[in-house]
């Protein structure tokens, strides 16, 4: 299926590992522009590399902290001078899982809650505000947001607060956004299979196995998976899908949400 996606320009956060990589190398399958984001200068450097190897491909690597408003202005601001604009925004950067453990909300610090708060939730705000003036000019405009499943059910603390608040903020950008052809989605990616360094990360398989028993299809999904999902929210052919929180995990048994 043709995406209609070829040429149009794309910000990544997070887009040097994990979901966020097989994000951006979905959007360039598209022929679409991408600008990787992170903080890690030499695993962005090097993740931009190997993205750019394909045939015609434009990857380019920013450092930035989306937990800095004066980073993500200058993310944007070099993303619009390098490509000439900005059509679809990505916010996938965050501490995977989020802070806390078992401990529950007595063993959540509130400087770890805010701390996760600043980059998931903050984070998403400042670059949908740095890119919505550019979206608006033109007319166009897609941001999805990657929440986590955590959104849904109790255990994560941290998790479950950010992600919840996620998705309270795709749903109020997609309301104000909306009349301007922009639309606004939150993927909620569970247990998922990444790519690092050229490899799959080696989870236990006793916890994969009891994971599995907990998802639809019996498996964890993978990071391409989670990405084929997000790259057709890019496109204009979601162009009815916005506002929306969409899982992504495989399934959760049992709860009906409609």
């Amino acid at each position: 299926m043709d995406l209609h996606l070829a040429g149009r320009r794309a910000i990544v956060t997070g887009g040097s590992r994990g979901i966020g990589r097989a994000i951006a190398q979905a959007l360039v399958a598209e022929g679409v522009q991408v600008v990787i984001a992170a903080r890690d200068a030499e695993v962005l450097k090097a993740a931009a590399a190997e993205l750019s190897a394909a045939p015609e491909a434009t990857v380019i690597p920013v450092v930035a902290d989306t937990g800095s408003d004066a980073s993500v202005q200058a993310l944007v601001e070099s993303t619009v001078a390098e490509l000439g604009g900005v059509d679809i925004l990505v916010n996938n950067a965050a501490r995977p899982g989020g802070a806390g453990g078992a401990g529950g909300v007595a063993g959540l610090s509130t400087a770890d809650a805010a701390a996760d708060f600043n980059v998931k939730v903050l984070g998403y705000l400042r670059t949908a505000q740095a890119v919505t003036p550019h979206f608006i000019a033109q007319g166009w405009g897609r941001i999805i947001n990657i929440g986590g499943l955590a959104a849904r059910q109790v255990g994560l603390v941290s998790g479950s607060i950010r992600n919840v608040g996620v998705a309270a903020l795709t749903k109020t950008l997609a309301d104000e956004l909306g009349p301007h052809g922009v639309t606004v989605n939150v993927v909620h990616p569970g247990l998922t299979r990444t790519e690092e360094h050229g490899g799959t990360v080696v989870l236990p398989e006793e916890w994969l196995q009891a994971a599995a028993a907990r998802i639809s299809l019996g498996r964890a999904v993978t990071a391409d998976e989670v990405a084929a999902v997000v790259t057709f929210l890019a496109s204009p052919l979601a162009v009815a899908v916005t506002g929306e929180s969409i899982a992504a995990g495989g399934g959760t048994p049992g709860p009906i949400h409609y």
